[in-house]
């Protein structure tokens, strides 16, 4: 049962988990960090108060957070096809997790961001800082904690979603656990396939907790 042809898969099964985590996350991040950053902005309150495009940004993301994933991953299929040229394996699912991480990540950022201390934005303006100059220097800066802490639990998030494309041939541990823990009844490589998401997960909360107590001046 357990051959070096199904170590070997499963080894290959733990890198595609992480090629499909981490690269989603990445992409997610270049559409979710600024989108957050501009619902916090744009909002009554914020440093340009936009209405109009506020709202949109907020109906956008409420409307793509609704979407389960599995049904995002099926309506994506065409957009995915003309994106890789295909709509199965480990690089066609980095484009539904992308799509499905950027709302979740811009609303943890705009949680992170709101939490800065109205006082300390006051002092930038009373200085001459730009808009650009506070959102870059002064709330990315003071949100850093707290952006951390959400990117890990949105990298734990997306690594269950990337699991879950296993029922569609997207690869990684969780085409594993389908074809073999489940078609096959094979229980020990499902129950397997499952402990190594789970140590997938607290690897990354691990080193999330790390760094975000590394960056906390107040525990300097």
């Amino acid at each position: 049962m357990w051959s070096s042809t199904v170590i070997e898969m499963i080894q290959k099964g733990i890198l595609e988990s992480l090629y499909m985590t981490l690269l989603s996350t990445l992409f997610a991040y270049v559409i979710g960090l600024p989108w957050g950053v501009a619902l916090v902005v744009f909002n009554q309150g914020g440093l340009k108060p936009k209405n109009g495009i506020y709202r949109v940004l907020d109906v956008l993301a409420n409307i793509m957070r609704s979407i389960p994933f599995l049904i995002m991953l099926i309506l994506l299929i065409p957009v995915t096809v003309f994106i890789v040229g295909t709509s199965i394996g480990t690089t066609a699912t980095v484009v539904p997790l992308t799509v499905a991480a950027a709302p979740m990540i811009a609303r943890m950022v705009e949680s992170s961001v709101q939490e800065v201390d109205q006082g300390v934005i006051e002092a930038a303006q009373s200085m001459g800082a730009s808009n650009w100059q506070i959102i870059i220097h002064v709330l990315l800066v003071e949100a850093r904690v707290s952006l951390i802490s959400g990117a890990t639990i949105c990298v734990g998030t997306i690594l269950g979603y990337s699991a879950m494309a296993g029922i569609v041939g997207g690869g990684g541990l969780g085409d594993i656990a389908i074809r073999y823990g489940y078609y096959r009844y094979q229980k020990d490589i499902m129950i397997v396939t499952v402990v190594l998401l789970v140590l997938l997960v607290q690897v990354f909360q691990l080193v999330g907790n790390i760094t975000a107590m590394k960056m906390d001046k107040r525990r300097r």
